[in-house]
C-alpha cells in the first residue's frame, strides 16, 4: 500500500529546465494519472473497487472536487515526507511551501480513518476484509492515500527516505545502499558534470 503515496508524491517533478512540473496541474491530468494508477489504486481498494467509475463521462462533476483532494493530500504527503528525511533537507520543491506538520499529520489521519478499518468475517472459515466508512468514491481514494502514507511512515522504510540533492532534482526516493546520494544515476551523472564544470570555472 505504501506504493501509492510514494506514486501521489512523485506527480511533483523536475521539468528539464530548471523549474519544477505538477503533473496533476488540471482535473484532466488528474483523471489521466488516475488511469494510469488504476491498478495501484485498486489494490488498495479492493478488487471491487472499479476505478473507472469516476471517470466515466457521466461522472465528469466530480473531476474538479477529486482533483483538489488530490492536491491537497499530495501537500500533506510530501510534508510528512519532508519531516520525516534529514532535518533541513526537504526537496527544493517543497522547502519554502510545506503546511505544517501538525495540518498534514490531521489531514493524513482524517483521510484514512474515512477509509476505514479492518474486520474480522467468520463464515466458513475466518477472513479480513475491510470495511469502509463511506461510500463517496473521493473520500476513499484520498483516504487511500492517507493509509498509504501513514503505514510508510510507521514503518521501518521510512529510515530508508531521502530527498534527492541534486540540483534540479525534487524527488524523494528510498535509499536502497547506504552509499546512495541520489534518487537514479542519471541525477548522479548530472551533478558530477555540474562539479566538474564548477572547478573548470573556478580555476
Amino acid at each position: 500500500m505504501t506504493t501509492l503515496a510514494f506514486a501521489l508524491a512523485a506527480t511533483i517533478k523536475h521539468d528539464g529546465h530548471g523549474g519544477v512540473a505538477d503533473l496533476l496541474s488540471t482535473p484532466e491530468e488528474a483523471a489521466a494519472w488516475l488511469t494510469e494508477h488504476d491498478l495501484l489504486v485498486a489494490h488498495v481498494l479492493g478488487a471491487e473497487s472499479d476505478l473507472g467509475r469516476f471517470l466515466r463521462p457521466d461522472r465528469a462533476e466530480i473531476l474538479p472536487n477529486l482533483w483538489e483532494e488530490l492536491v491537497r493530500i499530495r501537500g500533506a504527503v510530501r510534508a510528512l515526507f519532508a519531516r520525516a528525511v534529514a532535518p533541513g533537507a526537504p526537496s527544493k520543491a517543497d522547502a519554502a511551501r510545506l503546511m505544517t506538520v501538525e495540518d498534514a499529520l490531521r489531514m493524513v489521519n482524517r483521510a484514512a480513518e474515512r477509509l476505514g478499518t479492518t474486520e474480522l468475517e467468520w463464515v466458513d472459515e475466518p477472513v479480513v476484509r475491510w470495511a469502509y466508512r463511506t461510500e463517496d468514491p473521493i473520500a476513499l481514494l484520498v483516504g487511500a492515500v492517507g493509509r498509504s502514507a501513514i503505514d510508510f511512515l510507521a514503518s521501518p522504510d521510512r529510515a530508508r527516505l531521502r530527498a534527492c540533492p541534486a540540483a534540479r532534482c525534487v524527488k524523494y526516493f528510498l535509499q536502497d545502499d547506504p552509499r546512495q546520494t541520489w534518487c537514479s544515476p542519471a541525477c548522479g551523472n548530472r551533478e558530477r558534470v555540474n562539479r566538474h564544470y564548477r572547478k573548470r570555472t573556478a580555476g
